[in-house]
């Protein structure tokens, strides 16, 4: 019985330190996605929960679930953003900043 107690305990040591990580990563991408739209965008973007666009025309990115699936954006970002106005530069992230930005952009629609 005590040996099972202990491998119980080890199981659930290992899962506690694997979460705390995963959600140290997750904390990380967040913020990573968060200066990425920070340098990028929010010279026209709204990029938090309350703010307004700089831009009127420019949509905040709390509300781009209303028009998007946000999780769809990760193909565009990586292979070059690109809009029908010449106000909007094209952006093309790399793979690792793809996935904080739109893990970001997630985590702050309305």
């Amino acid at each position: 019985m005590a040996k099972w107690s202990a491998i119980l305990a080890m199981v659930i040591a290992v899962t506690a330190c694997a979460t705390s990580r995963d959600e140290l990563e997750r904390k990380t991408a967040l913020a990573r996605g968060h200066e990425i739209a920070a340098a990028n965008c929010a010279s026209c973007h709204a990029i938090g929960r309350n703010d307004d666009s700089v831009a009127p025309e420019a949509p905040a990115f709390r509300t781009l679930s209303q028009n998007y699936r946000v999780d769809t954006l990760e193909e565009a970002l990586a292979e070059g953003i690109s809009v029908g106005h010449p106000a909007m530069p094209q952006f093309q992230f790399d793979p690792d900043d793809v996935h904080a930005l739109v893990l970001y952009l997630q985590s702050i629609q309305d």
